[in-house]
């Protein structure tokens, strides 16, 4: 056990003794590959390599939800609904709607009708920090 032991303080070891392979960009200053590559770093991003490094994220899918209400009713009332039976959410009919975007609080609005199909125009976007603080 101890000999993989040994072998990985090896390896890590020459890893930091060798020197960092450095590459000239086209302004002929030394920069690291990986910076380079990453398209990381204030020298990538002056160039515009941050933005186009970012562009697959503009294709992931997000799940857009409005929630109206909430409730909370006892399995025997449950099975006595039917159609026509009201259900009374726990939401004022003049608040604003929460909207989530994958399962987060984003912002909140209103209900809008465009071209025949429910909308929600935003009135309230949930700001950076508190997202943030929501996360934890």
């Amino acid at each position: 056990m101890s000999d993989l032991s040994q072998e990985n303080v090896d390896s890590s070891s020459t890893e930091k003794d060798q020197p960092m392979e450095q590459e000239q960009d086209d302004k002929g200053e030394h920069t690291s590959p990986e910076l380079t590559e990453a398209g990381q770093g204030a020298e990538a991003s002056e160039r515009g390599g941050g933005t186009r490094d970012l562009d697959f994220i503009l294709d992931i899918p997000l799940e857009i939800s409005v929630e109206l209400g909430r409730t909370r009713i006892l399995v025997n009332d449950l099975l006595q609904l039917g159609q026509g039976s009201v259900v009374e959410l726990t939401r004022l009919s003049e608040e604003p709607m929460d909207i989530y975007v994958n399962g987060k609080l984003f912002a909140r609005g209103e209900v809008v009708v465009v071209n025949e199909k429910f909308g929600v125009r935003l009135t309230d976007v949930v700001s950076p920090v508190e997202r943030v603080k929501r996360l934890g």
